[in-house]
């Protein structure tokens, strides 16, 4: 049997769209696209235009510069004055009723841009190409079409009139598995999302996947309702399957019935989003008077207004205190509120709130509870139910009270189906991982029970759940776990690369960890950024941890009873983080420790502090890509457990393979349980990462099938055929996969590999010549071009700009001889040499280290200085470019500050309409490839 072509895909896909009610139409270029625009616009709007009439459209169309303007401009009425001075209004697209829009279908458009490009298949409405769809013939890989589609993005689409920067919609197959996305600036094949049905079973091929989500209806339901323009970030963002589900069960709940519900959607997978627009869709309902979106912090009520209001802007206007919620309450235009669980239950039991809120009891209000089974929530809910008579109560969680994991009151056990009623959608973690949604868990068991003596996580330390906390709390233990922390912690967060938390049991230990921290950093032995924050309530640590539950957070102690010696301890660790950073927080007022609170959480996401120390805060609702590990000296226990684990598992790219938990306790059966509870299956093998040992035997198989291929680094060199490359390729780069999860474990050399690391670098030298050679020919129809080399697993945080600032700053610390000093720089360069992203950067920084780093004061800040350096050469390059090829040099900053907010890089018509003299049509093309090259090689160079 043969393997389906791309032409036989393309064929059946338009054969089926066709009988699924699309009409096809012939459309090879530009001219057709904008003739057939004329005459769909004119059937859509029921009317007619004058060729002068339908350029004030076009021009109105195309004068957005970029996809996230444009999708706006999509979605808005366009009104002009035709030649009888009448306003004539246009609309693109029928956002209400989504179903009638005028459907087509065309295939191989070709566009001309940087190069010529021809699109596989595409879907216009109304004449717009909406929805764009990438083909690769089967047993191919799907990430080819998706890079595929990336140089259409830089070569092709923002061309001519740049009509197909409309796309709403990418779609990418090999015919067995197939994807969507939406326009991103990050532009990252995590945000390509597999369709599921209600059950999350993927919809994968590409017959099914065409039946059912480019169903005419469906497709125009998800581009106008299920994608959202985030205001904050200009970013274009689609709902995934189980948030389109979950959001569609709450809308025909509302609509159909008065009883309530929940989702139980896994702790990462987007629950604001999912929130957000369930509460957007209600809030238009003419039945529903009120939609309140309830959270259980001030934090989150900060957060969260802010994120609905970056969804759409002026959305929610977030509720300072109980007064201003009441206020909007009595407002009939205030119809969608973002407030604490606190002050709403401060409303409706204050007396004098009474008189404005009882005119709210009989309207029908919507309630959506954020982690739904919160405490404090069960004291609160019979009070809700009780006062608004005419109510719909909805809560999200990701880890739900169930019957195993509920604690008894009064003998009764509180489960989240007792607040709420039915499960309406689930989407556990165990599916999350498998969609790529979340990530997986890697966890290192440090302490005396490690079997293999000579593992570097063989400490001499107590780790089980002994009856007293005198050994947990030792002096001895707690500074061999800190020095176990400091002497890993670079390979973990991949030379602060990434960031971490430490959860301690208590508020005394913490204390104690924090001081040892501290004191060795006086010493010299570690430059970490440190931070802490925790609470100072009197009898916080009266019940220590033994439950494993993480309490309520409460970062309002104004009414509180305190505890005067936690509290002067930790202003005093403020007071230290106020000088570190410039800030002037402290604990005498709710309002600044709350300011101290948000400022920690947004320099932890901005990994300027490198491990955060807590007890309970932050263990729950705190989101961070940039955090990988979680270290644990606390008990924890089932949804306690999933939470604070699930800190690490948000994602970040090749270089963040798993969340990373290093537990300094023996959690190994609580861990085992709180899986087995929340995935709903047996399903650890999903959940928790290999060990060591099973990683090393897939990297020396690998290894063997790499040496098949190449039985020497030297070998490649012999390699002419594009398909010899091609295994090269695809082989070395599981290696780097497999090494790139290894390099977490404390563990992790060399030794049990059947390749040495300097042999395992020259094989990386030569795959990345493979990558330079294919990016150097990008006229030649390569099937290089198609492959993703991953980069990135090369390109580690281990090596980065920054890192070799500190070496270069260490080194100028040190006293040591000249000839030392050299050799060490040297050894510095030639580390830059081996990253494919800094190579480009070598004669900067080498200049750097000859021309400023022997006149540099002694206490002058290396980075800064380095910083300055830059914007220096900058500046001098930028100006030389310009002189050498006489641009114009407002419109070349222009064009650069367009890339750097879009990421899309100009074309080179766009460069050549910055010269001050146009060339002719015969020299357009040579002179228009020589710019790219020198702008993309500035931009390498200064801008990435």
């Amino acid at each position: 049997m043969t393997i389906q072509s791309e032409q036989t895909l393309e064929n059946k896909m338009i054969q089926q769209l066709v009988s699924n009610g699309y009409e096809r139409v012939t459309i090879t270029n530009e001219d057709d696209l904008v003739a057939n625009l004329k005459k769909q616009l004119e059937k859509f709007n029921h009317t007619t235009y004058t060729d002068s009439e339908f350029k004030q459209i076009l021009n109105h169309l195309t004068k957005p510069l970029n996809p996230f303007d444009k999708a706006k401009v999509l979605r808005d009425k366009f009104s002009f004055k035709n030649h009888a001075n009448e306003t004539v209004y246009v609309d693109f697209l029928n956002l209400e009723h989504w179903c009638q829009n005028e459907y087509q279908v065309t295939h191989q458009v070709t566009m001309h841009g940087k190069y010529e490009n021809r699109y596989d298949v595409t879907i216009l409405i109304n004449g717009l190409p909406l929805v764009q769809i990438e083909l690769k013939k089967r047993g191919l890989e799907i990430k080819e079409a998706f890079n595929q589609v990336l140089r259409y993005h830089k070569h092709s689409y923002g061309a001519g009139l740049g009509l197909f920067q409309y796309v709403q919609l990418y779609v990418i197959s090999n015919g067995a598995n197939t994807k969507y996305y939406t326009y991103s600036k990050e532009q990252d094949f995590k945000f390509a999302f597999y369709w599921t049905d209600e059950k999350n079973k993927r919809v994968s091929d590409l017959e099914d996947f065409t039946k059912n989500f480019l169903d005419k209806c469906h497709v125009s339901k998800m581009i106008t309702r299920y994608i959202v323009l985030h205001v904050g970030l200009k970013q274009i963002m689609v709902l995934r399957p189980y948030q389109y589900y979950a959001v569609e069960k709450i809308i025909d709940k509302v609509k159909t019935s008065t009883t309530n519900g929940y989702i139980w959607h896994t702790t990462g997978s987007g629950k604001t989003l999912t929130s957000f627009k369930a509460s957007q869709i209600l809030s238009k309902l003419p039945k529903v008077d009120k939609v309140v979106f309830c959270v259980d912090r001030t934090d989150l009520d900060y957060q969260t207004s802010r994120e609905f209001n970056e969804f759409s802007p002026g959305s929610v206007d977030s509720t300072d205190n109980t007064k201003k919620l009441v206020q909007q309450f009595a407002d009939v235009n205030t119809k969608l509120i973002v407030t604490t669980i606190q002050k709403l239950n401060t409303a409706i039991s204050k007396e004098k709130h009474t008189k404005v809120m009882s005119d709210l009891a009989d309207k029908k209000v919507v309630f959506i509870f954020d982690e739904c089974h919160r405490s404090q929530f069960g004291d609160t809910h019979q009070r809700i139910v009780s006062f608004f008579k005419n109510h719909q109560l909805f809560g999200f969680t990701g880890t739900p009270i169930l019957t195993e994991n509920a604690h008894s009151k009064n003998g009764v056990k509180k489960l989240t189906t007792d607040l709420f009623g039915e499960r309406l959608h689930d989407y556990v973690i165990t599916d999350a991982i498998n969609d790529n949604n979340v990530l997986p868990f890697s966890i290192e068991y440090v302490g005396r029970y490690k079997y293999k003596e000579t593992s570097k996580n063989n400490l001499d330390i107590e780790v089980e759940a002994i009856d007293t906390t005198e050994l947990f709390e030792s002096e001895e233990r707690i500074e061999k776990i800190a020095n176990y922390i400091i002497n890993n912690h670079d390979s973990k967060a991949k030379n602060k690369g990434f960031t971490a938390m430490f959860c301690i049991s208590n508020t005394k230990t913490l204390i104690k960890y924090f001081d040892v921290f501290r004191k060795l950093k006086s010493e010299g032995k570690h430059d970490l950024k440190i931070a802490t924050i925790f609470s100072y309530t009197a009898n916080e640590d009266a019940n220590e941890d033994k439950s494993g539950e993480i309490p309520e957070e409460n970062i309002d102690y104004s009414n509180a009873k305190v505890d005067i010696h936690t509290r002067d301890v930790l202003d005093k660790y403020i007071e230290e983080y106020n000088k570190e950073f410039g800030t002037s927080y402290s604990t005498k007022d709710s309002k600044s420790f709350n300011d101290y609170y948000k400022n920690v959480a947004k320099r932890v996401r901005d990994k300027e502090i490198d491990i955060l120390f807590v007890v309970n805060m932050f263990l729950t609702g705190f989101d961070s890509p940039n955090l990988n590990t979680l270290y644990v000296d606390k008990n924890l226990k089932y949804h306690g457990l999933i939470q604070a684990y699930s800190r690490t598992n948000r994602l970040k790219g090749e270089n963040k393979p798993h969340g990373q938990i290093v537990v300094f306790r023996n959690l190994k059966k609580a861990t085992d349980e709180a899986i087995e509870l929340f995935s709903n299956r047996n399903a650890k093998e999903v959940i928790i990462v290999p060990p060591l040992e099973d990683y090393i035997e897939q990297f020396n198989d690998a290894v063997k099938n790499l040496l098949a291929i190449a039985p020497t680094y030297l070998s490649v060199d012999d390699f002419y055929s594009e398909t010899q490359k091609l295994q090269f390729v695809k082989a070395f780069r599981e290696l780097l996969r497999l090494k790139n999860r290894m390099d977490t474990y404390a563990d992790f050399n060399f030794d049990e590999l059947l390749i040495d690391e300097q042999n395992f670098n020259n094989y990386s030298s030569k795959y990345q010549d493979l990558k330079r050679e294919a990016e150097n020919q990008p006229n030649k129809d390569s099937i290089l071009n198609e492959v993703d080399f991953h980069l990135e697993l090369i390109h580690k945080d281990i090596v980065n700009v920054d890192y070799i600032l500190r070496l270069l700053a260490n080194l100028e610390e040190e006293e040591i001889e000249t000839e030392t000093k050299k050799k060490r720089q040297s050894e510095i360069l030639s580390m830059i040499d081996n990253d494919p992203f800094l190579r480009n950067k070598r004669d900067l920084i080498e200049k750097f280290i000859i021309e400023q780093l022997p006149i540099l004061e002694q206490n002058e800040d290396v980075t800064e200085a380095f910083s300055d350096f830059i914007n220096t050469e900058k500046v001098k390059e930028f100006k030389y470019l310009v002189e050498e090829e006489n641009i114009n040099e407002n419109r070349l900053e222009e064009a650069m500050e367009s890339y750097m907010f879009s990421g899309r890089f100009p074309t080179n018509n766009e460069l050549v309409e910055t010269l001050k003299e146009k060339p002719s049509f015969r020299e357009r093309r040579t002179i228009g490839e020589r710019l790219i090259y020198k702008v993309n090689y500035f931009a390498d160079r200064f801008l990435r």
